[in-house]
């Protein structure tokens, strides 16, 4: 049996690389003019054409006051029990993405994640420029991080990806896809990856307050302690703003809900 699967893995694969080679792999660095004034951020027309073929998203709804936070978890900086503390009180839904670094390293805060409800979503597991890998180690990047969290969360599928260093092509859209993976980029981001330059947690509150719009696909990174100081502040601040804040799971399934084919199988059953 182990025989065949790896035969039928080799001919997948043979197709797959067969496939993707007719999509450029011309590298693309995520990035967006930053909002302000509430204003939701505009990618431009060819990329969001782009994200939308392959069912990839940056940001929700711009007509409604909802944020979709999502922390990435390199390596643990020991901030990250103190985040899942405010998300515990304040009653609201994360996904972290996670690398294999982070998989081995904090497994007990992994299935702290899962079993507090929130997403555990797929950054790779060396945290490689996914442009310059072949379709090979594509796969093996994310499948390792995923039957990883399996093991310690019990949670079969994985759903998102987010590229590592917001790097990504045609290409690794379409094998992300095929692996039936969904790229999240992000609306609303800054630097606050450097653990050894923190400034504060005034300035983590100021970055996200004066960038925040409706629909916004919040990204902070856990090494900060910026970030964990000034979590919960943002997170009531913004409630007192009028935001809810919603999971992954939910915006995905409301744009599924928008599909013919749904809309058909709904009116048949």
């Amino acid at each position: 049996m182990k025989k065949l699967l790896a035969i039928l893995f080799s001919l997948l694969l043979s197709f797959s690389t067969i496939v993707s080679a007719s999509v450029s792999n011309a590298p693309i660095h995520w990035g967006f003019k930053k909002s302000s004034n509430e204003e939701p951020v505009e990618a431009g027309k060819e990329y969001d054409e782009l994200l939308e073929k392959y069912g990839a998203f940056y940001k929700g709804d711009p007509k409604k006051k909802v944020i979709f936070l999502t922390f990435d978890n390199g390596y643990e900086n020991g901030y990250t029990a103190k985040v899942l503390d405010v998300l515990k009180k304040e009653k609201v839904p994360a996904a972290f993405f996670i690398t294999g670094h982070y998989l081995e390293s904090a497994s007990d805060l992994v299935k702290r994640m899962a079993d507090e409800g929130h997403i555990v979503g797929n950054h790779s597991y060396y945290h490689p420029d996914m442009t310059t890998v072949s379709d090979e180690r594509f796969y093996r990047e994310l499948e390792k991080v995923r039957a990883g969290t399996e093991e310690i969360t019990g949670v079969r599928h994985m759903v998102y990806l987010r590229p590592p260093r917001g790097v990504f092509s045609e290409r690794t859209l379409l094998k992300a896809k095929e692996m039936g993976y969904t790229h999240v980029f992000w609306s609303l981001a800054f630097v606050d990856w450097y653990r050894d330059d923190q400034k504060g947690w005034q300035y983590s509150y100021n970055n996200v307050m004066k960038q925040i719009h409706p629909g916004a696909v919040l990204l902070l990174h856990t090494v900060s302690k910026d970030n964990a100081d000034a979590l919960e502040t943002i997170i009531k601040d913004l409630k007192k703003k009028g935001y809810t804040f919603k999971s992954l799971d939910e915006y995905t399934r409301g744009e599924a809900m928008k599909d013919p084919i749904f809309k058909i199988r709904k009116r048949n059953k």
